[in-house]
Order: C-alpha cells, then sequence, then structure tokens
C-alpha cells in the first residue's frame, strides 16, 4: 500500500506541467496551442520570445529546474530514506511517464528531457554529466533543441552500459523504458529532422 501511495503521487506530481502554468500566469499565452504545442521549456522559450525574449527565457529557465526538480527531489527524499534501488527506478520511470502523459491535460504532455534529467541525476549521475556535455556540443554545432536531447539520450543510454554495466537491479530496463517515452515523444522532431524541417532554436 504504502509503495502504490508513493507511486501514485509521483505520477501526479509528474504530470503537473510547469512551461504551461508559467506561460499562461506571467505571459497570457496557453502555449498548447502554440509554437510545437508541447510544454517543455524550448516551446515556452520559442513561442514567449516572440513578445518578450526576456521574459522568455526566465520562463524557460523556470520550467527546467520545476521539471527536474519535480523527479529529483522526491528521488533524493526517498533515497535518504533508504528506500530500494526497484522502487527508486520505478519512481523514475513514473515520474518521466507523468510528464510526457500528464493525466491533467488528458495524457498529452512534454518531451520529458528535464524530467529524466531530474531522476537520473539521483540515480545515475555520471552519465548524466556525459550526456549534458553531449547536448553542449551539439546544441552549439547544430543550433536544434530536438537533435541535441536526442545525441545526449543516445549518450546516456551507451554510457549507462560503460559506467554501470551491472546496475543494482540487475537490468536496464527502465533506462530502455525512460529512453523508449522519450524518443516516442520526439518522432515528430525526428520526422522533421529527416525532411530538414526542424526549426533552430538554441
Amino acid at each position: 500500500m504504502e509503495n502504490l501511495i508513493i507511486y501514485t503521487f509521483i505520477y501526479l506530481l509528474g504530470s503537473i506541467p510547469f512551461g504551461l502554468i508559467l506561460a499562461k500566469v506571467f505571459a497570457k499565452i496557453d502555449i498548447k496551442n502554440e509554437g510545437s504545442n508541447s510544454i517543455g521549456a524550448t516551446n515556452v522559450l520559442r513561442v514567449v520570445k516572440e513578445k518578450n525574449p526576456k521574459l522568455a527565457k526566465k520562463l524557460a529557465i523556470a520550467t527546467v529546474i520545476l521539471d527536474f526538480a519535480k523527479a529529483a527531489i522526491p528521488l533524493l527524499i526517498l533515497k535518504f530514506f533508504h528506500y530500494d534501488q526497484s522502487l527508486l527506478w520505478s519512481v523514475a520511470v513514473l515520474a518521466v511517464f507523468g510528464h510526457c502523459f500528464s493525466i491533467y491535460l488528458f495524457f498529452e504532455g512534454g518531451k520529458g528531457i528535464a524530467t529524466g534529467a531530474g531522476a537520473m541525476m539521483v540515480l545515475l549521475p555520471l552519465e548524466v554529466l556525459v550526456a549534458f556535455i553531449v547536448w553542449i556540443v551539439i546544441g552549439k554545432i547544430f543550433k536544434i533543441s530536438s537533435l541535441a536531447s536526442l545525441m545526449a539520450l543516445l549518450a546516456f543510454v551507451i554510457s549507462s552500459f560503460i559506467f554501470n554495466y551491472n546496475l543494482e537491479i540487475n537490468t536496464h530496463a527502465p533506462v530502455f523504458i525512460i529512453a523508449f517515452i522519450i524518443t516516442y515523444k520526439h518522432l515528430p522532431n525526428i520526422k522533421r529532422l529527416i525532411f530538414k524541417k526542424e526549426c533552430k532554436v538554441i
């Protein structure tokens, strides 16, 4: 019963669309109906930037921090109280799933990068550092957020086998599930990348 309560809470917390809320409250814009229609920081930046560039940067940064924290903070708390690794990994998956398929948005949501990074920073910090470096490099070169995110995700998965071939739970299944969810949410971006129609935003 305790685990069920934790899982439910994490899913509901992960489902909170901070980008959508921040854009509505501070910029009076519904980002679900503009830009890529995503609730993530990239769309917050893209849409709000058209009206208020300075505010757009602040809201995008706040969105990243909050989306990151809604996975990282609960995991840190659970880790502090010595919950087992299986539960921690389940929480990580549910946080990302909640962000990408929010119950508050009729199971629509964001792309899961910031929330996934928040979860993995607690569980696999070295791999997140590798992914972040790749994200920075690809972003600087190509100026395309989705491409940088997907390459960072690939780097994360590969490095998870290099640095933690045998995870404490003896399976990489949660890593693959999270990677699959994030990749699935990026399918429209992948299509635009293939046809060279993806917007440059970073």
